[in-house]
Formats: C-alpha cells, sequence, structure tokens
C-alpha cells in the first residue's frame, strides 16, 4: 500500500515540477517492443528504482499524463508554426 503513495506522490512532484526531496529528480522511461509499451522504468538519475506494469493502474496513470503533456506540446509546436507561417 505505502508503495502506490510513494508512487502517487512522485508523480504529482513530478507533474507539479516541484523540487525532489532527493538530490536526483524520479523520471519515467517507457519500454516499447513492436510500437507497444512492455514495462514503465522508474528512474532516479542512472539508478533504476523498480519496474512499473503499464497494464497496472498507476502505469496507465503515468502513460495517461505522459500523452496529455506530449498531446499540449504538440498543439503548441503547431500553433507556433502556424503564427510564424502567417
Amino acid at each position: 500500500m505505502a508503495e502506490n503513495e510513494e508512487g502517487a506522490a512522485a508523480l504529482s512532484t513530478e507533474a507539479e515540477g516541484a523540487a525532489p526531496v532527493n538530490a536526483e529528480e524520479i523520471t519515467y522511461h517507457a519500454v516499447e517492443k513492436d510500437g507497444q509499451v512492455t514495462a514503465i522504468w522508474e528512474m532516479q538519475g542512472r539508478k533504476h528504482l523498480r519496474t512499473i506494469d503499464p497494464r497496472s493502474r498507476q502505469g496507465q496513470e503515468i502513460l495517461r499524463l505522459y500523452t496529455a503533456e506530449h498531446a499540449e506540446e504538440a498543439v503548441a509546436a503547431d500553433t507556433g508554426e502556424t503564427n510564424a507561417s502567417s
């Protein structure tokens, strides 16, 4: 149970951009095979903390956060290119 709470805290810390408790921030890396995410690695610097199943509740939440941020960046980039060409 504590593991889920720590993961949720790490997600909110990274999503809000707040200073992490440890010296290096926690990041998540998707491992893909044949275009499918097969695992999510939780990393602190170069240290692998744990592997998260992308089908789990926490894995789905991480992927949802990433795709939402990625979509916002793509829209902003497209808007910037449109305004630059006008």
